[in-house]
């Protein structure tokens, strides 16, 4: 069982940054793809960026490429989401997931979810 757990969230104006982590439990965590989806109110929650287990690979939504940046520390077993340029359509709750096969943009791949962060952007 891996457990996951964001921090970071909170509210910030337009044009201001955040950085989210998540923290995972497992020792097996170089091993699992990691990635971020986001659910604002009223909509599904969606596809964020995503990374390979031994960070050499990312994948970006067209909405947050170039003003966001997902990375990973093996060794603290983290992964975080560095958000600049943050526009008020990207407030959300923000989650952390893990993939114990592969990296990808679907959420069907991922098999465990932090409990999410807060982010709000005012215009």
């Amino acid at each position: 069982q891996v457990q996951l757990a964001e921090s970071g969230g909170g509210l910030v104006q337009a044009g201001g940054s955040l950085r989210l982590s998540c923290a995972a439990s497992a020792r097996t965590f170089s091993t699992y793809g990691m990635g971020w989806f986001r659910q604002a109110p009223g909509k599904e929650r969606e596809f964020v960026a995503t990374i390979s287990s031994g960070a050499d690979l990312t994948w970006y939504a067209d909405s947050v490429k170039g003003r966001f940046t997902i990375s990973r520390d093996n060794a603290k077993n983290t992964v975080t989401l560095q958000m600049n340029s943050l526009k008020p359509e990207d407030t959300a709750v923000y989650y952390c997931a893990g993939a114990s096969n592969g990296y990808s943009r679907w959420m069907s791949r991922y098999d465990y979810w932090g409990q999410g962060t807060q982010v709000t952007v005012s215009s």
